[in-house]
């Protein structure tokens, strides 16, 4: 194999990659700090922040294939009768950030590895694709096109879960595999995505190719075979990492893509103008005995005081 634009691994960077004769692609991140960042917005207990964490590098992965400054992920899975009743990420321009409604009372019944069953009982996932065009409307502001997929919430993990995403709702052949480590104090999360391409087309929003072709069964086949304590391991460096699972290719591309960061937008200015939009009758019912409307950003728990 040839080894193409090397690349300095660090953690909260995703990698990407392409192998050109299997017209496959595919992106590996690794998160630390950035995931301590968010997760300790929330005391989450620990099977919950397991599940965002996954969620978070899920995200992040598909939000890397989507090409214009702008555009935005947003991955949503609904619940009833499991522990976790609303999951949300969402993605762009590198600023990743979620959060998590979850019933307490139902956790400790979660124990170590719980089921997708177990965290959501009955539900749903959508991935909401917001995809900037370079296009302006008359008002001057950016134009995008939004579209969606809704998919049972099926499978043994969230990662196989958006698997059927992708072959459902965009026929695209995906394999993703995701890792979590650690606990309260400090964790750890890795995942890898890979993609098969009809004629190596690189940034199409819709594809459809066959399931059993032969060069995603080969491509799959090899990627399948990573384990999890190789996309966690520091110091095994994510071009190696490629390396290691495509050496017998002729060609594998590696380059850098967007460097991550916390990516909550809430501002003062964003929830006065919110609020700006109630009647003076229903702000009145929002403050409290100070005369004072409070407010609780879901993402990063920061909380705003108003007198409206």
């Amino acid at each position: 194999m040839a080894r193409m634009h090397q690349i300095a691994s660090t953690s909260e960077q995703i990698l990407g990659f392409t192998v050109p004769e299997r017209d496959a692609r595919g992106r590996i991140l690794r998160l630390e700090a950035l995931l301590d960042a968010i997760l300790s917005s929330h005391a989450y207990p620990p099977p919950i922040a397991h599940a965002l964490a996954e969620a978070l590098v899920i995200t992040a992965l598909i939000g890397s294939l989507i090409k214009g400054d702008g555009s935005q992920v947003t991955l949503q899975a609904r619940g009833a009768g499991g522990a976790l009743r609303l999951l949300v990420c969402d993605y762009r321009d590198g600023e990743l950030r979620g959060y998590v409604d979850h019933d307490p009372v139902r956790v400790p019944d979660l124990g170590t590895s719980p089921t997708l069953e177990a965290l959501f009982g009955e539900g749903y996932l959508a991935l909401t694709f917001d995809v900037a065009l370079p296009t302006r409307a008359a008002d001057g502001r950016p134009e995008s096109r939004r579209y969606q997929g809704v998919v049972p919430l099926e499978g043994a993990s969230l990662a196989e879960a958006v698997e059927s995403y992708f072959w459902r709702s965009e026929q695209v052949p995906t394999l993703l595999r995701v890792a979590v480590a650690g606990s309260r104090g400090g964790y750890r999360a890795a995942g890898m995505l890979l993609q098969h391409l009809p004629e190596g087309e690189e940034g199409r929003e819709r594809l459809h190719v066959q399931p059993d072709h032969p060069s995603w069964e080969h491509v799959a086949a090899l990627g399948g075979t990573v384990r999890h304590d190789e996309l966690l391991d520091p110091a095994l460096p994510a071009d190696d990492l490629v390396w290691r699972l495509f050496h017998e290719e002729r060609e594998v591309r590696v380059f850098g893509l967007a460097r991550l960061v916390q990516g909550c937008r809430c501002t003062e200015a964003h929830y006065r103008k919110i609020l700006g939009t109630f009647p003076e009758s229903e702000r009145a019912a929002m403050r409290g005995d100070d005369g004072m409307i409070g407010v609780d950003c879901h993402f990063c728990s920061k909380q705003f005081r108003f007198a409206l």
